[in-house]
């Protein structure tokens, strides 16, 4: 199916817990010199309006990034990715929403390399026409990036295998499918266990919706049983569900392999997030890790 577009969502709370998580994988691969490679296998188009087309019609930036954009309290891993939004919006209106490409290109250094794959043919196009205009405005000669960022227009799941190992042996794998069919949950765990036996070191960040639905309360369970040096998952809940089950609530990041700085960050980090995007008493997150069997929880109190 090829109706999913992001744009619809751009910005949301769940983008928030994202592309925050994303840009944190990415500040610790940098303190080493060594290169690293980024893999985004639903990457969607890059960069999205947000005060017109698809985003501004349910405007879910409102739950998300608009409700820190004018704050004075930012935790520092806050303020870092609420500044990776600024790049894009210099005059300080709130118009662009980056998406995990751009928020990934924002962060890696000229020795990084990202590789982008998307199946949606207009959304490729997009997400083409975007980092060539971005590759003009940093290089107007056209020399010096050569082949940093590589855009490969079709399924990231299938992808994938050819580009692991990475030649540096470091990365990240981030994987954020639309999950418009229950076929994409198994696509994800096969995905993971194949890459794992190619490359067993690297990071692996899932973005992951909670929904009614078996498949999607299953997924976590089924990850933390990969065979890998650990796991972390991280949900945040912006609301009570609705009674008729429509509409996102809730989402979560599962990383596997993460760096062991990323869970006291999200512990102090978790708590500010549930009181700023939640909307009523349902608001809350959940914190875990497989070095622990304790479970991190936090509830917004209205």
């Amino acid at each position: 199916m090829l109706s999913y577009r992001h744009a619809f969502h751009a910005g949301n709370h769940a983008d928030v817990l994202k592309h925050l998580v994303t840009i944190q994988l990415l500040r610790y691969l940098g303190q080493k010199d060594t290169s690293y490679m980024v893999i985004d296998t639903h990457a969607g188009a890059g960069v999205y309006a947000l005060d017109g087309g698809y985003a501004s019609k349910n405007a879910e930036f409102e739950t998300g990034i608009s409700r820190l954009w004018d704050r004075k309290d930012l935790p520092p891993a806050v303020a870092e990715y609420v500044d990776v939004v600024r790049q894009l919006n210099p005059d300080g209106k709130l118009r662009y929403y980056p998406g995990s490409p751009y928020c990934a290109d924002a962060i890696m250094r000229e020795q990084d390399r990202l590789r982008l794959f998307e199946l949606h043919p207009s959304d490729g196009k997009i997400l083409t026409d975007n980092f060539r205009r971005l590759e003009a405005e940093r290089n107007p000669r056209g020399n010096g990036r050569g082949k940093r960022v590589m855009i490969h227009l079709g399924d990231g799941f299938l992808g994938l295998k050819a580009l692991l190992p990475p030649p540096s042996r470091r990365g990240l794998v981030l994987i954020d499918p639309p999950y418009e069919v229950k076929e994409d949950y198994r696509h994800v765990k096969n995905t993971i266990e194949d890459a794992l036996i190619r490359f067993s070191t690297g990071t692996y960040a899932v973005w992951y919706p909670l929904l009614n639905r078996m498949e999607s309360r299953q997924m976590p369970d089924k990850l933390k049983r990969m065979k890998a040096n650990g796991w972390l998952n991280v949900t945040l809940t912006v609301k009570t569900p609705s009674p008729d089950g429509f509409g996102l609530h809730s989402s979560g990041m599962f990383v596997i392999n993460p760096p062991w700085t990323l869970e006291p960050m999200l512990k102090e980090l978790m708590p500010y997030l549930v009181k700023v995007l939640g909307t009523d008493s349902g608001a809350g997150f959940t914190l875990e890790s497989g070095q622990t069997k304790a479970v991190d929880t936090g509830t917004r109190r209205v």
